[in-house]
């Protein structure tokens, strides 16, 4: 499915420099937007994915499908891109979710949910949860037949819907796909950066995000919120990376609520290097393995669950 395969060491090279420019804490959030936008072309869409521009939950979205889908029963995935609530686009993460589409052979639902600091927390939140809400009462998926995914704020943001999911409504997704989840922005890492995140900038984004909220409230650090009950999750993340310690303690979290959890620890990537898996082996085969655990979750669900 690679159009191109580069040597890390060559990808390393050149990202660093552009991530150390683009997510500046200095820099405004709509310069950040557009820098990370119009790297995005360099990163395609799989050949065979069809990308369809619509609506969901009131906000612009997605739906990235493969020509020839693989689940005999209705079942999809509903994606919640990263960029620290404040950047982060359904361009950015395009190519991710067509590769998504692709290998799990079901349509993927992505959303512009609304960022801060112009829409501060829990805007975000409130647009996944209409988004999930309209896949069901208005698409008719079965609520069990949805998994979620994201990746960094967007793996929090995914975690904080299903919790909400659960309380509120009594919905449990399928499954959660989480890469690097921040899953807690309270808390500092000990390291000044990685190669794509900075401590300074994240301070910038969290507090972007939180707004005039209460940073206690567990749908802004869903890592302090209800874990049991929550359907499969899979967690992957670097070592290298600043939130691979959170991603840790997540994982150990969920182990001791009972959840089931397949957690993945890659070396020599970076902080969510599926954004260049069409460039990148290592990257895609780590994006593979997440396609499949949402995949087998769907499936070994019994028939009487089907929607």
């Amino acid at each position: 499915m690679r159009d191109i395969a580069l040597p890390l060491p060559v990808v390393r090279a050149v990202m660093g420099p552009l991530y150390r420019v683009t997510f500046h804490a200095g820099l405004p959030f709509r310069v950040q937007r557009a820098l990370i936008d119009a790297a995005s072309v360099l990163q395609p869409v799989p050949a065979g994915v069809r990308v369809e521009k619509l609506r969901l939950g009131g906000r612009p979205a997605e739906r990235l499908a493969p020509r020839t889908p693989a689940a005999t029963e209705p079942a999809a995935v509903l994606y919640l891109h990263g960029g620290g609530y404040a950047v982060g686009s359904l361009a950015t993460h395009r190519s991710l979710n067509g590769r998504l589409a692709a290998e799990t052979g079901l349509p993927v639902y992505a959303i512009d949910y609304r960022l801060a600091p112009e829409h501060p927390y829990p805007a975000a939140l409130d647009d996944a949860e209409a988004a999930y809400l309209e896949l069901v009462n208005g698409y008719g998926y079965a609520p069990d037949r949805i998994a979620v995914a994201g990746d960094s704020a967007g793996g929090g943001l995914s975690l904080a819907l299903a919790q909400r999911l659960i309380a509120r409504h009594g919905y449990t997704p399928a499954a959660l796909g989480l890469i690097a989840p921040w899953v807690d922005p309270n808390e500092e890492s000990q390291r000044p950066r990685d190669l794509v995140v900075n401590g300074p900038w994240s301070r910038a984004c969290a507090a972007a995000y939180l707004g005039s909220g209460d940073c206690n409230d567990t749908g802004y650090a869903p890592l302090h919120g209800v874990l049991a009950g929550l359907p499969p999750v899979y967690v992957q993340a670097d070592i290298d990376e600043l939130l691979h310690p959170q991603c840790v303690d997540l994982t150990t979290a969920l182990r001791a609520a009972g959840v089931t959890v397949e957690f993945t620890e890659s070396r020599g990537l970076w902080h969510v290097a599926q954004l260049q898996a069409a460039l990148v082996g290592p990257a895609a085969a780590v994006l593979t393995e997440m396609a499949g655990f949402l995949r087998q979750a769907m499936e070994q669900q019994p028939a009487s669950d089907l929607g």
